[in-house]
């Protein structure tokens, strides 16, 4: 009877056994399979999320921000001018910059500006839910971890931000007609080429020439601050003075609404330079440290400059002092240790104050709100300290190792 049991019990198992050979079989095959191919590579949902907020901190620094820190520093009669020339440029860019600005900027193209693949952002319906490489096919190709959308939208604030920071150099006097034209081609003739040449793998800048390694612009010292400061100071010589310069009182309405604006931009400013690291990792956090430290010793570089020479530190001096730094680390933010951006921030807020002041009354333009003084000077010295300052392991390449 046992034995008989015995018999009927290994009778059962070897059925059994028999019965999943198939599904064994199933199993090794897509295993086989799955070894052999490549995993589709995936959204990384941190990396997004990080992006979407820094896109919203970035816009927050054209409307409210710099609506507010302009307004408060124009005459009584220009308040409603002046905030209004931030939200349409606003408005004005993001039409333009879906239309052809992006396409102009991130497709491949050739060295000076991309195709028109992209223009009313065509194809963006077809790999919606996937990650996109930068320069796809190019040498130079950069695999992102966030979907291409997300990524166009991070780099529109940026194109809004950049002409609506000219609108200080003119500020009191140019035709709100003349001002929506020339933003509309200066965003489509300057800014998206130039954006091209800097942060696309193509880009004759970005790519390096003659052999040297590329530009080190980590979050637009040159595409925005310079490219910006220099739009505004020839703006504000073919202009020319406003009326009553020199005689008038063109003293700022409202400096409590200058300090909220800068207020605003000192928050968003993080979104612009370490959303720059397009994902959530360490170079944004270095990026971040390095923000903040060259902001408040800039801040304090001008205030204690003014103090020097007119014997009293004042509101619109910090503040200035302030955005100086946030301009002179944008391009080295993501390329700097700490120790670096407090010299970056000092002599920044330093010389600034001289542009600002000495400078432009040496040469005799009227820069309305300093957008040459504070973006453009501020931009050149960020650019030429980034060189000096560059920490190697943050700034090293497949190409250049050593940074």
């Amino acid at each position: 009877m046992k034995l008989s049991r015995l018999y009927g019990g290994g009778a059962a198992l070897a059925l059994a056994l028999f019965a999943a050979l198939p599904a064994w079989a199933q199993e090794a095959a897509a295993t086989a399979a799955t070894q052999g191919t490549t995993p589709e590579a995936k959204i990384d949902s941190g990396d997004t999320a990080w992006m979407l907020a820094s896109t919203a901190l970035v816009l927050m620094m054209t409307v409210p921000g710099l609506a507010l820190f302009y307004t408060g520093m124009v005459r009584k009669k220009n308040i409603l001018a002046t905030m209004m020339q931030s939200f349409t440029i606003c408005c004005l860019v993001t039409i333009t910059w879906m239309v052809a600005g992006y396409s102009i900027a991130f497709t491949n193209g050739n060295a000076y500006m991309g195709d028109f693949s992209r223009v009313l952002l065509a194809g963006f319906g077809e790999n919606w839910d996937k990650p996109f490489t930068l320069g796809a096919g190019t040498d130079g190709a950069a695999p992102q971890t966030i979907p291409e959308s997300v990524y166009m939208m991070f780099q529109m604030t940026f194109a809004i931000i950049t002409p609506a920071l000219i609108a200080g150099a003119f500020a009191d006097r140019m035709k709100f007609s003349a001002l929506c034209i020339f933003m509309v081609l200066w965003s489509l003739l300057v800014y998206s080429p130039i954006a091209h040449w800097v942060w696309h793998p193509n880009g004759w800048v970005g790519s390096g020439v003659f052999g040297l390694p590329g530009a080190a612009d980590f979050a637009g010292g040159t595409v925005v601050h310079i490219n910006a400061g220099i739009a505004g100071l020839v703006c504000a010589l073919v202009l020319g003075k406003r009326l009553g310069y020199g005689t008038d009182n063109m003293a700022p309405f409202n400096l409590a609404y200058a300090v909220i604006g800068a207020s605003l931009l000192w928050v968003g400013w993080f979104g612009f330079n370490a959303g720059s690291a397009v994902a959530a990792n360490g170079r944004a956090g270095m990026a971040m440290t390095a923000t903040q430290i060259a902001t408040a010793a800039a801040a304090l570089g001008w205030m204690f400059a003014e103090w020097a020479a007119k014997g009293k530190p004042s509101v619109l001096g910090a503040i200035s002092g302030a955005v100086a730094g946030l301009v002179a680390i944008t391009p080295a933010s993501g390329f700097v240790l700490p120790g670096p951006s407090l010299i970056i921030g000092v002599v920044a807020g330093v010389v600034c104050f001289w542009s600002a002041t000495s400078l432009k009354h040496m040469l005799g333009y009227d820069d309305s709100l300093d957008a040459f003084g504070v973006h453009g000077v501020g931009g050149m010295i960020g650019a030429l300290l980034t060189g000096v300052f560059a920490y190697g392991p943050l700034t090293a390449t497949t190409d250049h190792p050593q940074g």
